[in-house]
């Protein structure tokens, strides 16, 4: 029987954060703290393609903080990749650890069905 979820992403799980940035090409993350244009956050450093500044993750709140200025200094397509990609990787390492498989498949409106 399928199931369709609908998942709002908090990123509180450091490793899956890992996996998706391996699984997307991006060095690992770094814990620190960034100067964003006008403030300063500390987390997990994510440098995407193309951005002036890292997204940074607190794992402990599971927020993002980032300035990609509404995209004149990084895409917002390249956060949304990392965000499907943690979801997965969340996902996968939730069905190792209750013992399932999991199976993806990548569809052609860019959605991931597992």
């Amino acid at each position: 029987m399928s199931h369709i979820v609908s998942i709002k992403t908090r990123l509180t799980d450091a490793a899956a954060l890992c996996a998706a940035c391996r699984r997307l090409g991006l060095s690992e993350p770094v814990a620190g703290s960034a100067r964003l244009f006008s403030a300063e956050a500390t987390g997990l450093l994510v440098k995407l393609p193309g951005w002036q500044f890292p997204a940074v993750v607190d794992t402990a709140s599971g927020e993002v903080k980032f300035d990609n200025y509404n995209g004149a200094w990084g895409k917002p397509e390249e956060l949304d990749k990392l965000l499907q990609g943690y979801a997965v990787e969340k996902a996968r390492i939730e069905a190792r650890r209750m013992g399932h498989s999991l199976t993806e498949q990548k569809l052609d409106n860019g959605s991931i069905k597992l």
